[in-house]
């Protein structure tokens, strides 16, 4: 992680307080977890993203690992499914579309930079949802896998904030779930970002919160 990086595992709490308390006066919708409705999403946590010489680097990423690992560490304990996405495409690009000349590099699929993140790597029963457009729920089985364990509440987590998790978490609610968006288990480029999409989040589409919060709620 770089110097310049707008936070970092030991600053994340300190800074969670103080976005929360900016988005304060939008976090109207309080939610509280349902253990035995629950999903874990990770998003995209694959080296593309936390890997400092990558064209896609997420200065935010590393900070938030910590917090997933409780985060996984904590579903799997309560038996709860942990599901991960990946953003990958095929080699030759031939699914890349739009996003194919809009991002610097392409997270190839089969490549060590698609490979998801080695501290937090998915146990054999994980489900993995393999997508190629921001969202978690475009033409893949997310809804499926979410339908099928009957989850009505879902946890996101990842990157980045501002692009995939917050598609992903519009999506899911409307969908009719009910989203739990966590200012510090999400992470992108830079604080305005960030910021910006949790007070979206807060307003229309989620409960904004804590690791904390849905830890203390699987116990």
């Amino acid at each position: 992680m770089s110097d310049s990086s707008y936070v970092t595992a030991e600053t994340l709490p300190q800074l969670t307080r103080q976005w929360l308390k900016r988005i304060e006066p939008y976090r109207m919708h309080r939610l509280r977890l349902k253990k035995k409705a629950a999903a874990l999403l990770v998003v995209d946590l694959q080296n593309f993203f936390l890997d400092p010489s990558s064209p896609t680097f997420t200065e935010g990423g590393a900070a938030i690992i910590p917090n997933v690992q409780r985060l996984i560490a904590a579903f799997r304990r309560a038996r709860r499914p942990v599901i991960y996405t990946t953003h990958v495409h095929k080699p030759d690009g031939s699914d890349a579309g739009i996003m194919g000349w809009w991002w610097e590099g392409m997270c190839r699929e089969g490549y060590p930079e698609a490979k998801i993140y080695a501290s937090i790597a998915p146990q054999p029963e994980d489900k993995i949802i393999a997508k190629h457009r921001y969202s978690a729920f475009y033409n893949t089985d997310l809804e499926t896998v979410l339908r099928c364990a009957k989850i009505g509440d879902l946890v996101i987590c990842g990157v980045m904030t501002n692009l995939c998790c917050e598609s992903t978490a519009r999506d899911a609610y409307y969908r009719d779930y009910r989203v739990f968006f966590l200012a510090d288990a999400t992470a992108t480029s830079c604080a305005e970002m960030h910021i910006a999409t949790l007070m979206n989040m807060a307003y229309g589409f989620a409960h904004v919160g804590l690791t904390e919060e849905i830890l203390r709620a699987l116990r």
